[in-house]
């Protein structure tokens, strides 16, 4: 089976393909761009597919990073692939930005903690044990959180392992929050990967393929309309 992963979730936008038979990815792109993800994730995509001598129709299933992320960049990548999976009648599939992190470092056997900016000194989170193939989310509920770095760091010291950090927070965390029990992932497995996408995506199978009308993204926390909205309903007239 043929996946075509995209993630526009962060500031790199990238595309995958991967042959879940063989267990291999077949092209992979990664940029890191200031554009807008709508300026280059088709042509990354159209790139990605062309080179392995594919086409859109071999495509089986098309996968996303749901979120939690940018706003923007969950909306254009959750477009694209619906967009896809509509015209050619396929299955899609969208992963948490989170979990994918996790599966781009999925050859650690631990514990990995994804890690993402979100405002102020609040970031996402999630907790992952991995066997080196497969992830097990630490917690049965609430195992990727909006939460401080301080209640994240009191989390990861409360497990007592060592732990490996992945995603755009977490060169901070390992800065300022030094400890011999926390390690950080080298740089090709450290920002938001397509890769990672195909391999959350694989994992999750066929219960986890969806059709397109049914794909929507997960922010873990309210946008910024929705806040202010809600800040303006509990003013008093």
């Amino acid at each position: 089976m043929l996946l075509l992963g995209i993630d526009t979730s962060g500031k790199t936008a990238s595309a995958a393909l991967f042959d879940t038979d063989t267990e291999i990815i077949l092209a992979s792109s990664v940029l890191y761009t200031q554009k807008t993800h709508s300026q280059v994730i088709m042509p990354m995509v159209k790139s990605v597919i062309g080179q392995t001598g594919h086409t859109f129709g071999d495509i089986d299933v098309f996968a996303a990073a749901a979120g939690p992320g940018s706003y923007t960049g969950l909306r254009i990548g959750a477009a694209a692939v619906k967009a896809m999976a509509f015209a050619l009648d396929c299955k899609c599939c969208g992963v948490s930005t989170l979990s994918a992190l996790a599966y781009s470092n999925i050859a650690y056997q631990g514990t990995i903690c994804s890690v993402m900016r979100a405002r102020a000194d609040l970031v996402y989170a999630g907790i992952y044990k991995s066997d080196g193939y497969a992830l097990t989310p630490l917690y049965e509920s609430d195992n990727e959180r909006l939460c401080s770095r301080d209640e994240l760091a009191q989390l990861l010291a409360f497990n007592g392992e060592k732990t490996l950090l992945c995603g755009d927070g977490a060169a901070d965390m390992f800065t300022d929050y030094r400890s011999p029990m926390l390690f950080i992932a080298p740089p090709h497995g450290r920002l938001q990967n397509a890769a990672g996408v195909c391999l959350a995506a694989a994992a999750a199978g066929q219960s986890g393929y969806i059709s397109p009308d049914e794909l929507e993204v997960m922010y873990l926390q309210q946008v910024k309309a929705e806040k202010d909205l809600e800040d303006k309903m509990k003013k008093p007239e």
